[in-house]
């Protein structure tokens, strides 16, 4: 038994990190430059303390801590710990989405420059983020034009003259580092200039482009001065219609305001690079309206700074966030040199500020109808369904469905669709090919699927337990709290029948269908329930089932298609077993294979130029007059 006044005694005074328990449910995840102080706080008077931390303590049953050498290794360690767990009652961005960034990759002797949404410590270079994956498109596309890089996988110089080169290259898309007609140094230097350009520097560009076109046109090579021209006009187009002008120097900079209502908090960032305004973004911040600003703004720097590539030299704010001085330590070390957070008192940087700031007040106002029917058809759906299935104490949050799709029994899949406070977690979902059950036999199919899911599950658990890690690290071990069958009674039995045989308790619901396979209500605990007046509750459950018919469906569609398609290769001579894999995996369909000329045959891992003339030929091949004479 936990005694929380005894392990308050036992609290060091020093910083670190304390996170508070509800069973296995980690509610909050806090830092603090004094543990012993900090964590006695919240069990002393309520006095002064809102309504949402006195809903968390009462919720306690347990907390530990992490003590760390400083606080800004505290800081680190709680925003790590908040991403991984997502307390309900941390101020968490609505928005957790990957930003786009443009990365080069300087560890290369050859570099690319490619779209990504992973940052890596690899010593490459990367910008961003980018709030628009239109405009990153669009910029790669130009840069491609400017400055034909390699966007292949080769090792280079290693695999220099060992192919042939491929398509990009007789296209002018690529200048062929792979045929070694183009120097390590020569390629560099356009490197370089896409690194400049990238940066904002669009003039010192376009300035030794007019050096270089001159030059050209001296030597009378006016071919190479024309594509200097081109080059220097697409930059200009970029640099004007892509960015408006700020009135600022030439610097870095993002601006963040803050609005908020009696519910939710939304915070809208101007991002500033060189001067320039190159887009702006919107943070929902839900449930967190009651909070003051200076801790909004310290939550948003904490999250969404740890996350970017790219830190500016100052940010403007409308209040200073609390922490102020550990964040600015924090987004130093990350930047690696001097960042500023600022109140602007007068001038162009608070009307930016106060721009930021209108600017959040109308996208929270135009947001207030969509969140509350947002909220009524996602969590609400989940409290009403938690009701009508009577989960008063231990309400419903992640439900799994299972379907399962065939054709007259033959490629018999089952899918698994997860969706968590109302919504799809379309990260979590599954497919499973049947291996055990011949011809169509749902009831069979549906006890393979169960099994397969569970017994992962429990096996994985004990891997990391044995292992002295974390068992919620696991990509199955993560259990429902509703378990959704798409069918009546029958489903249901064959769901717990699986469960009571490896060991676990789950509830199992099962869709009671109407005479036009329309769900009516749900089975649970033998007796069927009505929705009733639960509309929202019988929407969601809709939508699961929708969903889980859709995700099995497209499954058994690509595994059909994957057949023709291999009963055809198979017929090709001198395409074995793994070339067709290759074929399988590098195309989407038959028709994409048919259409592919050589080169792009060449391009699939596996192929060389004899098997891609093979595959070509197969379906290309005509009659010869001679054929046509007989």
């Amino acid at each position: 038994m936990f005694d929380i006044k005894a392990e308050l005694r036992k609290i060091p005074h020093c910083p670190g990190v304390y996170i508070m328990h509800e069973g296995d449910l980690i509610l909050y995840v806090g830092k603090a430059v004094d543990l012993h102080n900090r964590v006695r706080q919240y069990f002393q008077s309520p006095k002064g303390k809102t309504s949402k931390i006195l809903q968390m303590v009462s919720r306690v049953e347990y907390f530990e801590y992490i003590v760390t050498d400083s606080e800004m290794e505290a800081l680190i360690l709680e925003n790590n710990l908040i991403k991984k767990h997502r307390p309900p009652y941390n101020t968490l961005l609505k928005d957790d989405k990957q930003y786009p960034y443009i990365k080069v990759t300087l560890q290369e002797d050859f570099p690319r420059i490619i779209k990504t949404r992973k940052i890596l410590r690899d010593k490459a270079r990367y910008f961003g983020p980018y709030t628009s994956v239109l405009a990153v498109n669009q910029t790669l596309e130009l840069m491609e034009k400017l400055w034909p890089l390699r966007n292949c996988n080769r090792s280079l110089p290693r695999d220099i003259g060992k192919e042939r080169p491929c398509l990009n290259l007789h296209i002018g898309k690529c200048c062929g580092p792979c045929t070694g007609k183009i120097s390590k140094e020569e390629y560099r230097e356009m490197v370089d200039q896409a690194i400049s350009l990238l940066s904002g520097h669009h003039t010192e560009v376009i300035r030794d482009l007019k050096q270089k076109m001159l030059q050209a046109s001296d030597a009378l090579d006016f071919e190479k001065a024309a594509l200097f021209r081109d080059r220097i006009k697409a930059i200009e187009f970029l640099s004007q219609s892509q960015k408006i002008e700020h009135a600022a120097a030439d610097e870095d900079r993002d601006i963040i305001g803050v609005a908020k209502d009696e519910d939710n908090a939304l915070i809208q960032v101007f991002f500033i690079r060189g001067g320039k305004l190159i887009g702006r973004e919107h943070f929902l911040l839900e449930t967190a309206g009651m909070l003051p600003e200076s801790q909004l703004i310290s939550a948003f720097i904490q999250q969404f700074y740890s996350g970017t590539a790219f830190v500016p030299k100052e940010l403007l704010t409308q209040v200073l966030p609390e922490d102020a001085p550990l964040l600015t330590e924090f987004l130093t070390s990350k930047r690696g040199s001097s960042v500023q957070i600022l109140v602007p008192q007068r001038g162009d940087k608070l009307k930016l500020v106060n721009l930021a700031k209108s600017n959040a007040e109308l996208t929270l106002g135009q947001f207030g109808t969509r969140l509350k029917s947002e909220e009524r058809r996602t969590r609400g759906a989940v409290q009403q369904l938690s009701s009508l299935l009577h989960f008063d104490e231990y309400p419903i949050s992640r439900i799994e469905a299972f379907d399962i799709s065939n054709t007259f029994g033959s490629l018999s899949v089952g899918s698994m669709v997860v969706f968590e406070d109302g919504k799809p977690k379309n990260s979590d979902y599954r497919k499973f090919r049947i291996e055990t059950v011949e011809g169509a036999d749902d009831y069979a199919s549906m006890a393979e699927v169960l099994t397969r899911r569970f017994t992962h599950a429990i096996r994985e658990m004990k891997e990391l337990s044995a292992e002295g890690r974390d068992p919620s690290l696991g990509s199955f071990t993560k259990l429902p709290d509703l378990l959704l069958m798409d069918g009546g009674r029958g489903q249901v039995n064959i769901a717990l029948d699986v469960l009571a045989k490896v060991g676990l308790d789950i509830p199992v619901a099962g869709m009671v269908k109407d005479d036009h396979h329309r769900t009516r209500g749900l089975y649970y605990n033998n007796q069927e329930i009505d929705f009733g007046s639960n509309r929202e509750a019988f929407l969601l459950i809709t939508r699961i089932q929708d969903e889980a018919h859709r995700f099995a469906i497209t499954y058994h569609r690509k595994l059909r298609g994957d057949a023709q398609i291999k009963s055809q290769l198979e017929a090709i001579p001198g395409i074995g077993p793994t070339r067709r894999k290759a074929l399988l995996t590098h195309f989407e369909s038959l028709d994409q294979i048919k259409a592919a000329d050589v080169e792009t045959l060449m391009e699939v891992p596996s192929m060389n130029a004899a098997s891609a003339e093979a595959v070509y030929g197969f379906f290309h091949a005509k009659e010869s007059p001679s054929e046509n004479n007989q």
